[in-house]
Protein backbone atom coordinates (compact mmCIF):
# COMPACT_ATOMS: atom_id res chain seq x y z
CA UNK A 1 0.00 0.00 0.00
CA UNK A 2 3.28 2.31 0.82
CA UNK A 3 4.54 1.63 -2.73
CA UNK A 4 0.68 2.34 -4.09
CA UNK A 5 0.31 5.91 -2.07
CA UNK A 6 4.17 7.33 -3.29
CA UNK A 7 3.21 6.11 -6.88
CA UNK A 8 -0.34 7.89 -6.75
CA UNK A 9 1.79 10.92 -5.40
CA UNK A 10 4.63 10.56 -8.43
CA UNK A 11 1.82 10.58 -10.73
CA UNK A 12 0.23 13.63 -9.15
CA UNK A 13 3.43 15.84 -8.75
CA UNK A 14 4.69 15.09 -12.44
CA UNK A 15 2.69 18.36 -13.47
CA UNK A 16 4.93 20.37 -11.21
CA UNK A 17 6.71 22.82 -12.45
CA UNK A 18 9.50 22.27 -10.55
CA UNK A 19 9.55 18.52 -11.47
CA UNK A 20 12.58 17.74 -13.23
CA UNK A 21 12.91 14.16 -15.12
CA UNK A 22 15.94 12.02 -14.10
CA UNK A 23 17.70 9.65 -16.91
CA UNK A 24 17.43 6.60 -15.84
CA UNK A 25 20.90 5.13 -15.44
CA UNK A 26 21.48 2.26 -18.02
CA UNK A 27 22.45 -0.06 -14.41
CA UNK A 28 18.69 -0.46 -14.08
CA UNK A 29 18.38 -2.00 -17.11
CA UNK A 30 20.89 -4.53 -15.38
CA UNK A 31 19.58 -4.44 -12.34
CA UNK A 32 16.19 -5.41 -13.65
CA UNK A 33 17.82 -8.33 -15.67
CA UNK A 34 19.25 -9.48 -13.10
CA UNK A 35 16.01 -9.81 -10.70
CA UNK A 36 13.57 -11.64 -12.96
CA UNK A 37 16.98 -13.99 -13.62
CA UNK A 38 16.57 -14.24 -9.55
CA UNK A 39 12.89 -15.43 -9.68
CA UNK A 40 13.61 -17.59 -12.08
CA UNK A 41 16.39 -19.53 -10.36
CA UNK A 42 14.26 -19.34 -6.98
CA UNK A 43 11.61 -21.10 -8.66
CA UNK A 44 13.66 -23.70 -10.21
CA UNK A 45 14.65 -24.54 -6.62
CA UNK A 46 11.00 -24.48 -5.28
CA UNK A 47 10.49 -27.29 -8.34
CA UNK A 48 13.89 -29.27 -7.77
CA UNK A 49 12.84 -29.43 -4.07
CA UNK A 50 11.20 -32.33 -3.76
CA UNK A 51 13.63 -34.16 -6.28
CA UNK A 52 17.08 -33.34 -5.25
CA UNK A 53 18.26 -31.03 -1.83
CA UNK A 54 21.36 -30.55 -4.01
CA UNK A 55 19.89 -28.93 -6.69
CA UNK A 56 17.40 -27.12 -4.60
CA UNK A 57 20.18 -25.94 -2.15
CA UNK A 58 22.43 -24.81 -5.78
CA UNK A 59 19.35 -22.97 -7.27
CA UNK A 60 18.44 -21.16 -3.89
CA UNK A 61 22.57 -19.65 -3.97
CA UNK A 62 22.49 -18.25 -7.35
CA UNK A 63 18.99 -16.79 -6.11
CA UNK A 64 21.04 -15.38 -3.20
CA UNK A 65 23.87 -14.30 -5.56
CA UNK A 66 21.62 -12.62 -8.07
CA UNK A 67 19.51 -10.78 -5.34
CA UNK A 68 22.92 -9.48 -3.63
CA UNK A 69 23.89 -8.50 -7.27
CA UNK A 70 20.83 -6.52 -7.66
CA UNK A 71 21.22 -4.56 -4.33
CA UNK A 72 24.96 -3.67 -5.97
CA UNK A 73 23.98 -2.67 -9.07
CA UNK A 74 21.28 0.06 -7.62
CA UNK A 75 23.94 0.98 -5.29
CA UNK A 76 26.39 1.47 -8.17
CA UNK A 77 23.54 3.35 -9.82
CA UNK A 78 22.91 5.78 -7.34
CA UNK A 79 26.43 6.74 -7.11
CA UNK A 80 26.04 7.37 -11.23
CA UNK A 81 23.26 9.53 -10.24
CA UNK A 82 25.30 11.56 -7.68
CA UNK A 83 28.03 11.81 -9.82
CA UNK A 84 25.83 13.06 -13.04
CA UNK A 85 24.74 15.81 -10.06
CA UNK A 86 21.37 13.73 -9.38
CA UNK A 87 20.73 14.23 -5.19
CA UNK A 88 17.79 13.50 -3.03
CA UNK A 89 16.88 17.17 -2.51
CA UNK A 90 17.53 17.94 -6.16
CA UNK A 91 14.03 18.24 -7.45
CA UNK A 92 11.00 16.34 -6.64
CA UNK A 93 11.45 13.83 -9.40
CA UNK A 94 14.71 12.84 -8.04
CA UNK A 95 13.36 12.78 -4.80
CA UNK A 96 10.90 9.77 -5.60
CA UNK A 97 13.51 7.77 -7.36
CA UNK A 98 15.86 7.55 -4.58
CA UNK A 99 12.58 7.44 -1.91
CA UNK A 100 11.37 4.27 -4.67
CA UNK A 101 14.74 2.42 -5.01
CA UNK A 102 15.66 3.11 -1.50
CA UNK A 103 12.46 1.61 0.37
CA UNK A 104 12.60 -1.31 -2.48
CA UNK A 105 16.24 -2.02 -1.64
CA UNK A 106 15.04 -1.77 1.93
CA UNK A 107 12.15 -4.31 1.37
CA UNK A 108 14.49 -6.50 -0.37
CA UNK A 109 16.51 -7.13 2.33
CA UNK A 110 14.01 -9.20 4.07
CA UNK A 111 13.95 -11.30 1.20
CA UNK A 112 17.59 -11.34 1.33
CA UNK A 113 17.76 -12.70 4.90
CA UNK A 114 14.73 -15.09 3.75
CA UNK A 115 16.64 -16.49 0.89
CA UNK A 116 19.95 -16.85 3.19
CA UNK A 117 18.09 -18.61 5.69
CA UNK A 118 16.51 -21.07 3.22
CA UNK A 119 20.19 -21.67 1.92
CA UNK A 120 22.12 -22.17 4.99
CA UNK A 121 18.94 -24.26 5.83
CA UNK A 122 19.31 -26.84 2.76
CA UNK A 123 23.01 -27.35 4.05
CA UNK A 124 22.49 -28.38 6.82
CA UNK A 125 19.42 -31.01 5.29
CA UNK A 126 22.20 -32.03 2.64
CA UNK A 127 24.08 -33.22 6.11
CA UNK A 128 20.85 -35.14 7.59
CA UNK A 129 19.29 -32.70 9.78
CA UNK A 130 15.42 -32.91 8.89
CA UNK A 131 13.39 -29.89 8.20
CA UNK A 132 9.74 -30.25 8.54
CA UNK A 133 8.87 -26.56 7.60
CA UNK A 134 11.43 -26.65 4.69
CA UNK A 135 8.37 -26.64 2.05
CA UNK A 136 6.29 -23.79 3.62
CA UNK A 137 9.35 -21.55 4.39
CA UNK A 138 10.52 -22.06 0.36
CA UNK A 139 6.54 -21.61 -0.68
CA UNK A 140 6.54 -18.14 1.70
CA UNK A 141 10.26 -16.65 0.74
CA UNK A 142 9.25 -17.35 -2.65
CA UNK A 143 5.92 -15.40 -2.85
CA UNK A 144 7.52 -12.58 -0.96
CA UNK A 145 10.22 -12.42 -3.79
CA UNK A 146 7.92 -12.92 -6.53
CA UNK A 147 5.96 -9.85 -4.92
CA UNK A 148 9.49 -7.72 -4.68
CA UNK A 149 10.34 -8.72 -8.34
CA UNK A 150 6.80 -7.68 -9.97
CA UNK A 151 6.78 -4.44 -7.65
CA UNK A 152 10.45 -3.45 -8.82
CA UNK A 153 9.00 -4.21 -12.59
CA UNK A 154 6.29 -1.82 -11.95
CA UNK A 155 8.38 0.83 -10.27
CA UNK A 156 11.01 0.67 -12.96
CA UNK A 157 7.95 1.06 -15.72
CA UNK A 158 7.02 4.10 -13.63
CA UNK A 159 10.48 5.56 -13.28
CA UNK A 160 11.06 5.12 -17.22
CA UNK A 161 8.07 6.20 -18.66
CA UNK A 162 6.20 8.14 -16.63
CA UNK A 163 9.33 11.56 -16.13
Amino acid sequence: MMFVALASSYIFLSGNEQWKPVRIPRTFFLSTLLILTSSVTLEQARRKMPISLRQYARWLLATLLLGFAFVISQLVAWRQLVSAGVFLSSNPHSSFFYLFTGAHGLHLMGGLFGLAYLTVRSRKLLLGAEDEKRSEATEAVCLYWHFMDGLWIALFLLLWLWN
